[in-house]
């Protein structure tokens, strides 16, 4: 079993590069190392939305944990050191997989 996390968010007007060029150096390692996959990530350049799925083998409740234990991680708190805020919203649920 695997739990699937849908992040989509929006980003500040004029920082859409620089976010992706943070995302691409800091996401997929930090991630990676806190034992999450990053199941796709997408670029809508027209409304200034990025969307991407993050998983973990397990259930709810393993998912749960482990997202406790990254946001609490010093390696999460080195990525966004220093690092200005380019989200100006964000949706963040889990989804389930239907196909």
């Amino acid at each position: 079993m695997k739990t699937v996390q849908l992040r989509t968010y929006t980003i500040v007007d004029g920082e859409f590069d620089a976010f992706l060029d943070w995302w691409k150096q800091w996401m997929p390692s930090v991630r990676a190392a806190a034992g999450f996959g990053i199941e796709f990530a997408y670029a809508v350049r027209e409304s200034n939305q990025f969307v991407w799925a993050v998983s973990v083998e397990g259930d709810r409740e393993a998912f749960l944990a482990l997202e406790r234990t990254y946001v609490a991680s010093a390696e999460r708190a080195a990525a966004f050191e220093g690092v200005p805020d380019r989200v100006s919203l964000s949706v963040v649920q889990l989804v389930e997989q239907l196909a």
